[in-house]
């Protein structure tokens, strides 16, 4: 046999086995390697406000220098002529009515905070016995992030909707610049709402949660495991 017989045919024996051996492989007698499960997420089993929580991060507070109620806005921002405040009376009472500047002058409220039913009417005397409360502080706020936000988002978180509720007037006082750590509406029944709604707040505007905060939300939100996240 001529020498260049003998190449191709090395050749041609070389292709074979490894024709031979790709085929072998593809069989089921290749074993491939064992794929390891996913790991389960922490989130799993959890209701969806826990969950949420678990996203925020978590810091120690931040100082208080800087803060004045003036880097949220001077008052209450008005929308065709309604500010804030009445927009806020009007959705959160009922039996209301309206003068044609657009403010309440009568209401009543079935107060969240208390539980109390507070029969509400506009005065110099009479009006604080309904205010509107900041779910996460202003100044708790300031201390967990927002002092990175620009003006004009503090002055949005100060007027949304998401952050404000009308509840009875001395309970706003007590709770002052109070998180879920220091502060609870003593109706029991709302606490879940509540710190639902301040979970909310914070995921939207970006802040954060001190230790002892997200331990007291967590512990609220363990007796409540279908409470969801107000849009």
């Amino acid at each position: 046999m001529s020498k260049q017989k003998r190449r191709r045919s090395v050749l041609v024996a070389i292709a074979l086995v490894v024709i031979c051996s790709a085929i072998y492989l593809s069989t089921d007698n290749y074993t491939a390697a064992p794929v390891k499960p996913a790991e389960k997420t922490a989130t799993v089993g959890m209701t969806p406000a826990i969950q949420a929580l678990e996203k925020l991060t978590v810091k120690g507070r931040a100082p208080k220098t800087g803060y004045t109620r003036e880097q949220f806005g001077d008052g209450w921002r008005s929308e065709n002529g309604c500010d804030t405040r009445n927009i806020i009376l009007a959705r959160d009472m009922h039996d209301v009515k309206t003068n044609d500047k657009c403010q309440v002058i009568s209401g009543v409220l079935d107060d969240p905070y208390t539980g109390k039913t507070i029969n509400f009417k506009r005065g110099p005397t009479t009006s604080a016995a309904v205010q509107i409360d900041h779910v996460v502080a202003l100044s708790d706020a300031w201390q967990t992030g927002a002092q990175q936000l620009s003006f004009e988002v503090r002055v949005k978180l100060a007027n949304d909707p998401l952050e404000l509720l009308a509840v009875d007037g001395p309970a706003n006082q007590q709770k002052s610049d109070g998180d879920a750590a220091t502060w609870l509406p003593s109706n029991k029944a709302f606490r879940c709402q509540y710190v639902a709604r301040q979970i909310a707040v914070k995921t939207k505007y970006h802040l954060y949660v001190t230790a002892p905060e997200k331990a007291a939300i967590r512990d609220i939100l363990a007796r409540c495991p279908s409470q969801k996240i107000p849009s």
